[in-house]
């Protein structure tokens, strides 16, 4: 299995522009042969894009344990260092499937990509410790979503989950989130920006948040998706309408592999964990106390409809779409 970096350029400035804010076989986008071939010893390559984070070990953990190939499945990987530029590569076929971020898949629809989710994959905590947060210096007298009207927020990006779910959280604490401020910056750069002053909150997911909160100096202000939407989904696994009209036993391969892989990782985040220092560089001591998100391979249609219907209501997109109609069975 070969893991290989790849920006996938092509393509993504075209929909940034819309958008606004390992293994052998075939070509990325095509096939060799025909899934389900496990029990005669062939396998379909699939190449998957995903990004290089910690939810995504769970994939890696599948490749180790053979559960693709069991399934049929030879899993490339392709990471991506931007979220978005995945959903022209699933388009033009250069990804046959990726896991990312639904609200940016729902985008992707509103403004006319085709684009179909194959399976759930992550979610933030319904309730207890959360896997993002937003943090404040502990002495800003910023105590309520409320507080922050005025203030400035750092985000990673613009009309991403990060500011949709804070405005949604402080509108239920009673304000404008039209008063709200956000600046846009890497997860990476936020800390010392909040030290020197010049941000006064910070919208951080892990390992980010457990870094900033092992300091005195710092205090959690809360956890804006679960006021938002309790159990609310981070990541999916999508394909091109075209992909999975074209493939449909691929994906019920893919999809009985995630469904095989997700529940082993609910129920032992430790084994993820233990892949962190050589998935992502991450420190080892670190990697053992990570708080994860929750991994589910069945679509959250319900929660799906929850983040598109905020999505709309705070004019990230133009209308929700049909998420039943956007999923495959």
């Amino acid at each position: 299995m070969t893991k290989r970096l790849s920006t996938i350029l092509a393509g993504a400035s075209i929909l940034a522009l819309t958008l606004v804010g390992c293994g052998s076989g075939s070509p990325s986008g095509s096939t060799e042969t025909d899934s389900g071939n496990a029990a005669n010893g062939e396998l379909t390559k699939v190449v998957l894009g995903i990004l290089p984070i910690a939810p995504s070990a769970a994939v890696q953990y599948g490749i180790n344990e053979g559960i693709f190939e069991k399934h049929g499945l030879d899993i490339e990987l392709n990471t991506s260092n931007a979220g978005a530029a995945m959903l022209p590569a699933v388009s033009t076929g250069e990804l046959n499937i990726a896991v990312g971020n639904p609200l940016s898949v729902i985008t992707a629809v509103d403004r006319g990509l085709d684009m179909k989710i194959v399976t759930g994959y992550s979610a933030s905590k319904a309730e207890g410790e959360d896997a993002n947060a937003v943090i404040v210096k502990a002495d800003s007298g910023i105590d309520s979503w409320a507080d922050l009207v005025g203030k400035t927020t750092a985000i990673n990006a613009l009309r991403t989950q990060g500011d949709l779910t804070i405005m949604e959280s402080t509108e239920l604490d009673g304000a404008n989130p039209a008063d709200l401020k956000f600046s846009e910056m890497p997860f990476p750069d936020m800390q010392a920006q909040l030290d020197r002053g010049n941000i006064d909150a910070m919208w951080v997911p892990e390992p980010f948040m457990s870094r900033a909160l092992a300091d005195d100096s710092t205090k959690l202000l809360g956890y804006p998706n679960q006021e938002a939407i309790p159990g609310m989904p981070t990541m999916v696994t999508f394909t091109s309408a075209k992909f999975a009209e074209e493939n449909a036993e691929i994906i019920e391969d893919f999809q009985a592999a995630m469904q095989e892989i997700l529940p082993i990782t609910q129920n032992d985040p430790d084994l993820v964990r233990a892949l962190l220092p050589d998935f992502i560089n991450m420190d080892a001591e670190e990697s053992k106390t990570l708080v994860m998100e929750s991994w589910n391979a069945e679509v959250p249609t319900s929660e799906l409809e929850q983040l598109a219907a905020l999505a709309e209501k705070f004019e990230f997109i133009g209308s929700a779409p049909d998420i039943s109609a956007m999923s495959l069975k």
